[in-house]
């Protein structure tokens, strides 16, 4: 028996990488599994149906269950028609899985509007137009796990402002839905994964060095960074043994899982009433002030 017998997901950005990986993952352990891709190149260009395919051909090649979904999931008529397929092809939908993603990295002075709308779009827009339609139908069943993809950039990566915007929101958007959704049976967690994908291999060798990433897509098989050992963590939250875990985020890179705190105050001061400018000025230094560590990538 299969750790996700029974289950139906619906996992986007499951044409390619981590997604993929995941996708193959959950229908070896017994899920039937809409692969949800556009097809799209790493900035979000194009549109091409065969990756989503593939996946579809590789899990019923392997005796699963497999549906292929290519609508754009940063539409909330995208986002509706992928709960649509899951409900079509397999009668329900217990499992969603947010891994979908493009990059437009640019220093936050050389910007444009446009990537910054596209990336927003994408990621942080395309949780919400996914979570809307598929709460909606997980709380009728009174059951659904839901699990967002945010990233270590989300902690101050140089260079990409619109994706570690996107993605410290996406961490909000899962606290909200872990908070509300939680009586009706569904939990919703984050993951922050490391991995060697097409999107890493865009970074500049000196900060990917930084974040770990030695090793391009390419030469990733098999190796710590493959993106199909993101996977494991991600089955495990789907499943009915993580029906205590909500509102959590993990990171999984290579063969380590980690386990991430919650924003919690480190240093407090006090004033007996408003504050004194002058009396700020004075003990900001010694208190709040002293030792600050800058943003750090994970």
């Amino acid at each position: 028996m299969g750790k996700l017998d029974g289950k139906v997901a619906a996992i986007t950005g499951s044409g390619r990488g981590i997604g993929r990986g995941i996708a193959l993952l959950m229908a070896k352990e017994g899920a039937k599994v809409v692969v949800s891709d556009i097809g799209a190149s790493v900035a979000g260009e194009g549109m091409d149906k065969g990756p989503a395919q593939q996946v579809v051909d590789e899990i019923k090649k392997a005796g699963g269950q497999a549906a292929a979904h290519t609508d754009n999931i940063a539409t909330m008529k995208g986002g509706e028609s992928l709960v649509q397929t899951a409900v079509d092809s397999f009668g329900r939908l217990d499992i969603l899985v947010n891994c979908a993603g493009i990059l437009r990295d640019r220093m936050i002075f050389n910007m444009s509007e446009e990537e910054w709308d596209a990336v927003i779009a994408v990621h942080l827009k395309g949780h919400f137009c996914t979570i809307r339609p598929a709460s909606a139908l997980m709380r009728q069943q009174k059951t659904g796990r839901i699990i967002n993809f945010s990233s270590g950039s989300a902690l101050g990566a140089p260079g990409q402002p619109n994706y570690a915007a996107a993605k410290a929101g996406i961490l909000g958007l899962t606290y909200s839905c872990a908070n509300s959704l939680a009586k009706y049976g569904i939990t919703c967690n984050a993951i922050m994964p490391g991995a060697a994908t097409r999107m890493t291999d865009t970074i500049p060798a000196n900060f990917a060095q930084q974040m770990g990433l030695n090793t391009s897509s390419e030469q990733a098989q098999t190796s710590p960074m493959d993106p199909n050992n993101v996977a494991p963590i991600v089955a495990f939250l789907a499943s009915d043994a993580a029906e205590k875990v909500n509102g959590q985020v993990f990171g999984a890179s290579g063969y380590k899982i980690s386990l991430y705190t919650h924003l919690v105050p480190e240093k407090v001061i006090y004033s007996q009433g408003p504050w004194d400018l002058d009396h700020l000025f004075k003990v900001f230094k010694s208190t709040l002030g002293s030792d600050l560590s800058p943003p750090r990538m994970v």
